[in-house]
């Protein structure tokens, strides 16, 4: 099953993204990743996270979420893990 991962960080906290960016970039390599990428704010600056991951249910899903490098630092003030159809573009349906 596909989960988008989508995450808010909290107000003030580039400077702790950035920090924690390297490890969160290798720990998403661990995972089965689809596609992923952060929000950014009106100047341009990250601000939140998209992740789409394939997991075997909603529980193993929130524990990948879970052990994020980012959730782990506190980075995020919120964090929602939603079943997702890849309907449109799917490389996989082709």
């Amino acid at each position: 099953m596909l989960f988008a991962v989508i995450c808010t960080d909290k107000p003030n906290s580039l400077d702790l993204r950035m920090a924690t960016r390297p490890a969160h970039l290798t720990y998403l390599e661990t995972v089965d990743v689809k596609g992923a990428g952060p929000f950014l704010d009106a100047s341009g600056n990250p601000n939140g996270s998209l992740v789409i991951i394939e997991a075997a249910d909603q529980a193993e899903a929130q524990a990948i979420a879970g052990r994020d490098p980012y959730a782990m630092a506190g980075l995020f003030a919120s964090v929602e893990v939603r079943p997702w159809k890849w309907l449109i573009k799917n490389p996989e349906t082709k």
